[in-house]
């Protein structure tokens, strides 16, 4: 069985950091792009980063030279290190596994393209 678990999350004030976490369980990812996502209320869910199985990387405009995307494949394990944080990062984040082997390249923040979700974890930044 397929189980995805964020932690890391929390409230933070304007400029600060925090780390989010996504522990896999139930298959071996290594061979598989991951994403993290994120939805406001109100709003769309919308692609933050995403790691193929070889390191390489997107981000969203938005979070660009602020966000750091990283996975350990001996641990299952996929992170988020968010720096510099604003106001309008505020969400609720998710992590997120392809629907496939392989890249996920063109449509790494097509939420639809990602066949699994954890349950999500909570961010707020306060100005």
């Amino acid at each position: 069985q397929v189980q995805l678990v964020e932690s890391g999350g929390g409230s933070v004030q304007a400029g600060g950091s925090l780390r989010l976490s996504c522990a896999a369980s139930g298959y071996t990812y290594s061979s598989y792009c991951m994403g993290w996502f994120r939805q406001a209320p109100g709003n769309e869910r919308e692609g933050v980063a995403s790691i193929n199985s070889d390191g390489s990387t997107n981000y969203a405009d938005s979070v660009k030279g602020r966000f750091t995307i990283s996975r350990d494949n001996a641990k299952n394990t996929l992170y988020l290190q968010m720096n510099s944080l604003k106001p309008e990062d505020t969400a609720m984040y998710y992590c997120a596994i392809y629907r496939a082997s392989g890249y996920c390249s063109g449509s790494w923040s097509r939420a639809p393209d990602f066949g699994y979700w954890g349950q999500g974890t909570q961010v707020t930044v306060s100005s």
